[in-house]
């Protein structure tokens, strides 16, 4: 399929970050497709996350992201976020269930309820992620890869266009790295994936792979590599 089969989901022209003065990336240019999946590699500190970021609108940046409409629903984007694990307070009182759930808190409001369909959505996503079993267990009683499962039921049930992955594999076993492979196979078949790694093994299952190095994309961009 050549790029003019396939629908830009957002396009990058010279994005730039900086927090304080520092430079975290600059003029970052890349488009993703509909049926992208894309392994964002480099170091730690090499302006990985701050792409992410921008991408999400979570930090101020130059240039221009553009956005295409049918990611819009209502004020919110079809954009799933699976976070770091480390920035998830493992003490905050709440089940694997609730995590689940919390995707789709944006839709609802602050006091919005869960209703029904809501709790069986979140049980199949449970199941189909091999965690059902633990639904009612306080995070802070699992392992890292259990609740970086619960993580990505939170970011795909509200059934996002695309899913945005920071470091899935950072403090879990190499199983993990496998398995989660799989599922982000299956879960292109319906959804762009952008996965942030420092790990190129992992990077190398994704269908293109582009690299920031120093805050500036280095290999790829918006042509497939």
């Amino acid at each position: 399929m050549t790029h003019m089969d396939r629908k830009t989901l957002i396009s990058l022209r010279g994005v730039g970050v900086s927090y304080d003065g520092h430079v975290a990336l600059e003029g970052v240019d890349l488009d993703i497709y509909d049926d992208d999946f894309i392994g964002v590699i480099g170091p730690n500190g090499g302006g990985k996350s701050s792409l992410a970021k921008a991408i999400l609108g979570a930090v101020p940046h130059s240039g221009t992201i553009t956005i295409d409409g049918s990611l819009r629903r209502g004020n919110h984007y079809k954009i799933g976020y699976m976070p770091q694990v480390s920035q998830f307070d493992r003490r905050f009182p709440i089940s694997i269930e609730e995590v689940a759930l919390s995707g789709l808190q944006s839709g609802k409001g602050f006091f919005g309820l869960y209703k029904a369909a809501d709790r069986r959505l979140a049980a199949r996503l449970l199941d189909e992620e091999g965690i059902g079993d633990i639904a009612s267990q306080p995070i802070g009683e699992v392992s890292g890869g259990q609740m970086q499962r619960a993580l990505l039921c939170r970011a795909i049930i509200s059934d996002p266009q695309l899913l945005i992955l920071d470091e899935p594999t950072n403090f879990v076993d190499s199983s993990f790295g496998r398995e989660l492979y799989a599922m982000l196979q299956r879960l292109n078949n319906r959804m762009a994936i952008v996965m942030i790694t420092h790990d190129h093994d992992i990077a190398r299952s994704a269908g293109r792979t582009v690299e920031i190095l120093d805050g500036r994309l280095v290999e790829g961009g918006s042509s497939d590599v």
